[in-house]
C-alpha cells in the first residue's frame, strides 16, 4: 500500500508563489506516473500537472506559470509562481501503478491519493 503525504500549501496574494512537495511511502514503480490534481468547491477534480522520471504534463491553465519536478521516485514537487485566484483550490498528490493507461489528467488512473494541501490565493 502507497501512502502519499503533501505539504507546502498556504495562503499567498496573487502574484506570488508556493512549492508543494509529495512525499509517497512504500513500493513505488520507478516509472510510474505521479501527479498533482486540484479541485475546487463545487467543480470537479482536475489534473493540474504529472511526471514520470523522463516527462511532464501540464494542464493549459498552468503552462509557464507551475513546474512539476520529479526529485526521485518516490518525491514530487510542484513550484507554483504567478498564482491566481482561480488557482485557489485543495491540492492532491496521487500516483499509479502498473498496468499503466489513460490520460495523465484522468483522476481514475491513479491508485494512490494523499490528504490534500490546501492553497488559497487573495486578489
Amino acid at each position: 500500500q502507497v501512502q502519499l503525504v503533501e505539504s507546502g500549501g498556504g495562503s499567498v496574494q496573487a502574484g506570488g508563489s508556493l512549492r508543494l512537495s509529495c512525499v509517497a511511502s512504500g513500493y513505488i514503480y520507478s516509472n510510474n506516473l505521479m501527479g498533482w490534481f486540484r479541485q475546487a468547491p463545487g467543480k470537479e477534480r482536475e489534473g493540474v500537472a504529472a511526471a514520470t522520471p523522463g516527462t511532464t504534463y501540464y494542464a493549459d491553465s498552468v503552462k509557464g506559470r507551475f513546474t512539476i519536478s520529479r526529485y526521485n521516485a518516490n518525491t514530487v514537487y510542484l513550484q507554483m509562481n504567478g498564482l491566481k485566484p482561480e488557482d485557489t483550490a485543495m491540492y492532491y498528490c496521487a500516483a499509479d501503478r502498473p498496468p499503466y493507461g489513460g490520460s495523465w489528467s484522468n483522476p481514475s488512473r491513479y491508485d494512490s491519493w494523499g490528504q490534500g494541501t490546501q492553497v488559497t490565493v487573495s486578489s
